[in-house]
């Protein structure tokens, strides 16, 4: 339980996390690393305040009426989101904050709007009553404002899912077995894994189910020549490589060095040999044009709002804007339209995003059709059923965190018929 003496630390950080100039987990290791006597028990709870009024950011700066005073805020979501009782607290305010402490239990928040009290910017929350209906909208927002548990992929390569549960029950309380995902489980948020002899072993990998569902909608088998087209981390490429039991080429490609280093630190680990990462300078990296038509499925998880990713990465409300869609649905069309390139025929192009937002799913892929009438739609459905994960959601793969209890995300399958 946050301690006052936590509550000042959190106040600090947040003057330098509330500028959402750069990501707020590096800015807390950041502040660790300055700050060396705080113990790992108290690094968790000052995060779990911080993402705590980052979830519920506008709501919080609403009923203080002064967003610049941080203790404040803290002080504001210790009472009326965390339930936490003034004389726990008044030890360590001054007269004056005991006084706007106590103004707080009384304050009316039922004339607030929607998107106030779920704390999310008037654009996005018009676009969710827009595309939902406001009930559905609601329902929503509230399923961002609670945080995601910790979702792992277990390396079927390495171990069935089964012993890994029960290996891991020895250390860990509370497994979940995943509802959808067959080699997915759920742990509590806030497990640290980095000293877990599984995970160092490559047993088990940090990946959320809905990307854990993308990598069976792929549907790729045995001796498969698969591009992971975007392969930030590789979570999706690792989870593929297994899927095709260690055969076949998966080739990852990235922009970013840096995730293709990350992503052979992990591959080492995984026991994969199918699986070769590349750096490309774009999409229109000269090294893909010989690999045109080449490969059976092709995997463009491409680069979103991340709308659907609100209960892990709730910095994200505050980062985009509507102008920033039309930047992103240039840059996803542009990406199809490469990745295309590489489809064979009878192939198939998977689209993927972790976004809820019609613009960056289902009318890219309209736009997307109009223009390439060589591809068409494959249901999802019909690739779920026959992967037995027991989930229907149309013809587009579309999960919500209050439905599914993922994280939101979209796919859709086309097929190459040229």
């Amino acid at each position: 339980m946050l301690n006052l003496n936590l509550v000042q630390h959190c106040a600090n950080i947040l003057g330098e996390i509330l500028d959402f100039h750069g990501p707020a987990d590096m800015k807390l290791s950041n502040y660790y690393r300055e700050h060396g006597e705080l113990g790992q028990k108290d690094r968790g709870e000052i995060a779990e305040c911080i993402c705590g009024i980052i979830r519920r950011l506008r709501f919080l700066k609403k009923i203080n009426e002064d967003d610049s005073n941080y203790k404040k805020l803290v002080i504001a979501w210790l009472i009326k989101t965390e339930g936490r009782s003034i004389r726990e607290l008044e030890h360590g305010l001054s007269k004056d904050e005991i006084e706007w402490a106590k103004s707080l239990k009384s304050r009316n928040t039922e004339n607030y709007t929607w998107p106030e009290k779920l704390s999310l910017p008037d654009w996005l929350w018009d676009l969710l009553v827009e595309q939902y209906g406001l009930e559905e909208a609601i329902d929503l927002g509230r399923s961002f404002l609670e945080p995601a548990k910790l979702d792992m992929r277990v390396n079927t390569i390495k171990i069935s899912r089964d012993d890994l549960v029960d290996q891991l029950a020895k250390e860990i309380a509370d497994i979940e077995v995943m509802t959808y995902s067959p080699s997915g489980i759920r742990i509590a948020r806030g497990t640290s894994l980095s000293r877990n002899k599984l995970f160092l072993e490559g047993k088990i990998e940090v990946q959320d189910e809905s990307s854990q569902i993308l990598s069976f909608l792929v549907d790729a088998k045995r001796g498969m020549m698969v591009a992971d087209f975007c392969a930030g981390a590789g979570g999706k490429s690792l989870a593929i490589g297994a899927i095709m039991k260690n055969t076949g080429r998966i080739y990852a490609y990235d922009i970013s060095e840096k995730r293709i280093i990350n992503l052979g630190k992990r591959l080492k680990k995984s026991g994969l040999s199918n699986l070769f990462a590349q750096k490309i300078k774009n999409e229109k990296d000269a090294k893909l044009k010989k690999l045109h038509g080449k490969f059976d499925r092709v995997l463009a998880d491409v680069p979103c709002s991340g709308t659907g990713t609100f209960r892990r990465n709730p910095d994200l409300k505050w980062k985009n804007s509507i102008q920033d869609l039309d930047e992103l649905n240039l840059k996803q069309l542009a990406i199809l339209d490469e990745a295309k390139k590489l489809v064979k025929k009878e192939g198939r192009l998977i689209y993927s995003t972790c976004s809820l937002l019609k613009r960056e799913n289902a009318l890219i892929i309209e736009s997307f059709l109009e223009k390439n009438k060589n591809f068409k739609i494959i249901s999802v459905n019909d690739i779920l059923i026959k992967n037995q994960i027991p989930l229907s959601t149309g013809i587009f793969l579309e999960l919500t965190p209050h439905n599914q209890k993922t994280d939101g995300f979209f796919a859709a399958v086309l097929e190459r018929i040229d």
